[in-house]
């Protein structure tokens, strides 16, 4: 089994070398020596939440605190292009399903959005306490599948809102999925020139909508922004299952999922 994984703040890890020693405390410390009660000579993996990950021996075991030898250190440079899911709010939390499944596939941050047709709301007041949810569910989902980095979760976004951001933006390459299209998810990839070594685009959003689907109007407003409407495959797929989809299939239209 996969030693655990405990996250340190950014930065933690600057520095750190092979036979430095690391002590890990507050939560994550009390999770290891106290609720998992880990002891001296277990393996653990270590990470700062961003680029940097570490293996490592505990050496010593405190009230609430242990103490690492490292063994090994692996800086992990960010891909490009970062890879970005627009999940639009779905009922019966097939959004948050979706975000956790892309966490797990490798998406580098999420943007929930409140489609037209989006039945599940954010209602005013609660905003904060709804986006708390997101990264929580987030940062659990990297811990379990040993991520390095956590995914950010940017704020909720109207349709609008979104279109505003990404309009005349050349760093920022959209494909939005859409079931009545024929082009597909590599022609657009290639039009964006997402696949070539040295892409211009440094994020490459996947737009996602809710169990309604994405109006026409929104896809107006949408391509008129600069994104490309795509087909993914040749069913309709849940607002739950569209998003993880396209993850894994442009991780394999880039090439990362590839290994000689």
């Amino acid at each position: 089994m996969t030693a655990p994984l405990f996250h340190l703040s950014p930065g933690a890890l600057e520095g750190a070398a092979v036979g430095s020693s690391i002590t890990l405390t507050g939560a994550e410390g009390h999770h290891a020596a106290t609720v998992m009660r880990l002891g001296v000579g277990e393996q653990v993996l270590i990470s700062d939440t961003q680029q940097t990950q570490a293996i490592g021996v505990v050496v010593a075991v405190g009230s609430g605190e242990l103490t690492i030898q490292l063994s090994e250190v692996e800086i992990q440079p960010a891909q490009l292009p970062r890879l970005v899911l627009v999940q639009a709010l779905a009922k019966d939390k097939r959004d948050l399903q979706a975000a956790e499944s892309a966490t797990e596939l490798g998406v580098d941050a999420i943007i929930p959005w409140q489609a037209e047709r989006s039945v599940a709301r954010w209602k005013p007041g609660r905003e904060e306490k709804k986006h708390a949810e997101w990264v929580n569910l987030v940062t659990a989902s990297a811990k379990q599948t040993r991520r390095t980095s956590i995914p950010e979760v940017r704020q909720l976004r109207s349709t609008a809102q979104y279109c505003q951001q990404i309009a005349g933006t050349q760093e920022i390459g959209v494909v939005v999925l859409h079931e009545v299209q024929e082009r597909s998810l590599r022609s657009c990839l290639t039009d964006l020139g997402a696949l070539e070594t040295s892409p211009a685009v440094q994020e490459l959003h996947l737009v996602v909508g809710p169990e309604g689907g994405i109006s026409e109007r929104e896809i107006e407003q949408l391509t008129a922004a600069g994104a490309y409407p795509a087909r993914l495959g040749a069913h309709v797929l849940r607002s739950s299952t569209a998003g993880p989809a396209a993850i894994a299939g442009t991780q394999l239209l880039l090439g990362r999922w590839e290994w000689d």
